[in-house]
């Protein structure tokens, strides 16, 4: 039978679940879209065509809930046994790295029954909110092949929106599951602090920075492959709140009516948000009165404060600087200015050159932060919504930095993203959906914040706006 390229992964596994099609046809087919689209895209850096037919094949395939649908697993932290691990660096890619186990999550992933075939394209070091690395090239938007995926799950984000597989894996340590999506048009879900474990090697990434997920089509992907990921492991440092039923109940259970604050600007004033996406946001305010919501215009007081950039960076800087130093021990080399790009190697001087008091100073700065941003939510608000970004999807190559800056690239990063890093710190869930089309046809996606451990009213919520306002007919110019 033909397949839908645009089914998502929850329909997908009910054909195979129904007798309709088997795993081997449904990975034949989506290699094949693979090989026809990704030329033109760029989002696959390493196909696994034929350990993923090996795989569909296999008697040993698990039979969980995704049985025989077609995955792919971003480059970037999640390494999969006996495959390429190359983090969009170039020294790895030289050194033809290969890591010989699976990650925690990445054995859940197995579990689930995905069939993995192939890596996807990201920033060196996952750094910047765009995938362009010098290593690997650009992926380029299926929507506008001249702007950017986002970063740094744009591999991952492209292999979705154009229809090469149904869910992707993607990671967020400053936006980089929710930026993508926003600019594919995708959902993307950034879960609570440890709700996914970061095992056996990390018990947590830069301070609690990073999380890691999916992006998908639907919420209701979003909410399945949760439960088949969430939940800590042996060593663990700590763990977020135990759900109280399993995310996909909540696609259909009932909110109740929330009060929800909208902040459509950067209350810091560190860059000016295009009004095409504080449109989006006030869109989807309306959109969530009109489902009996209360809503009206509010966010936490301490956005306003000018310190959080500075000492976000800091923790960002000693954590990169801390990334070429695993490199070192794991490869018994010394990555020099040479390995890397300048934006990394500058970045990594910069986190060298903080001492131990000054790092421990930011995380200090933040963690008050986060308290006086949890307070606005125990103040009496359920949900923040925001626009994902500040900006449409951006032109490649404007975040080239040049050698006499090289930082420039970070800080045009930072104008980008003033509303996706603050949950980083804070470990909060929040989710990016695709609920707006700008004039030009680029998506724009609008974020909804919970509180910590809340991802089952962000599941709710989300579902009650797909209903309202559904995405998944939308299909991009190029795609399978």
């Amino acid at each position: 039978m033909s397949i839908d390229p645009f089914l998502d992964a929850t329909a997908q596994a009910d054909l195979v679940r129904g007798g309709e099609v088997t795993p081997t046809e449904l990975v034949e087919a989506a290699i094949t879209r693979i090989e026809a689209v990704n030329p033109r895209l760029n989002a696959v850096i390493t196909p696994q065509f034929d350990k993923a037919r090996a795989q569909a094949g296999s008697a040993d395939l698990p039979n969980g809930p995704f049985r025989g649908v077609p995955f792919l697993v971003k480059d970037l932290i999640c390494h999969t046994a006996g495959d390429p691990f190359y983090e969009g660096f170039g020294f790895l890619k030289r050194l033809g790295w290969v890591e010989e186990t699976d990650t925690y999550l990445a054995a859940k992933f197995r579990a689930a029954g995905f069939v993995f075939c192939g890596k996807t394209n990201t920033p060196e070091s996952g750094i910047l909110p765009t995938t362009e690395p010098l290593a690997f090239g650009a992926t380029r938007n299926p929507w506008n092949l001249e702007h950017s995926t986002g970063g740094s799950s744009g591999g991952s984000a492209a292999a979705v929106a154009s229809g090469m597989v149904p869910a992707a894996h993607a990671n967020d340590g400053g936006g980089s599951i929710r930026i993508p999506a926003s600019e594919c048009g995708l959902v993307g879900l950034k879960p609570s602090r440890a709700r996914t474990s970061l095992g056996p090697e990390f018990g947590d990434s830069m301070g609690g920075l990073v999380c890691e997920h999916v992006v998908t089509r639907s919420v209701r992907d979003t909410a399945a492959i949760l439960d088949c990921v969430a939940g800590p492991m042996p060593g663990d440092p700590y763990a977020a709140p135990t759900p109280a039923r399993p995310y996909l109940s909540e696609v259909s259970n009932d909110p109740g009516r929330l009060r929800i604050g909208v902040l459509a600007f950067n209350p810091a004033g560190t860059s000016e948000v295009d009004p095409e996406c504080t449109a989006a946001a006030e869109h989807a305010g309306r959109l969530l009165e009109s489902l009996g919501h209360h809503v009206e215009a509010s966010h936490p007081d301490v956005f306003a404060e000018p310190d959080f950039v500075p000492n976000f960076i800091t923790m960002w800087a000693v954590g990169n600087a801390w990334v070429l130093d695993y490199w070192t021990r794991r490869t018994g080399n010394a990555p020099t200015v040479a390995d890397v790009e300048p934006l990394t190697w500058a970045l990594a001087e910069m986190g060298r050159s903080s001492s131990g008091p000054a790092y421990l100073s930011a995380i200090e700065w933040l963690q008050v932060f986060s308290r006086r941003t949890a307070a606005w939510w125990a103040g009496g608000f359920d949900l923040l919504l925001t626009p994902t970004l500040a900006e449409l999807p951006p032109r490649l190559g404007e975040f080239d930095s040049p050698e006499d800056n090289p930082l420039a690239g970070l800080f045009r990063a930072a104008a980008l993203v003033p509303f996706t890093p603050l949950f980083n710190i804070t470990g909060q869930p929040a989710i990016s959906l695709p609920l707006s089309i700008s004039d030009s046809g680029l998506p724009i996606g609008v974020q909804l914040v919970a509180a910590y451990g809340r991802e089952d009213l962000l599941i709710q919520v989300a579902a009650q706006l797909e209903g309202a306002a559904p995405w998944g007919d939308r299909r991009p110019p190029t795609r399978a």
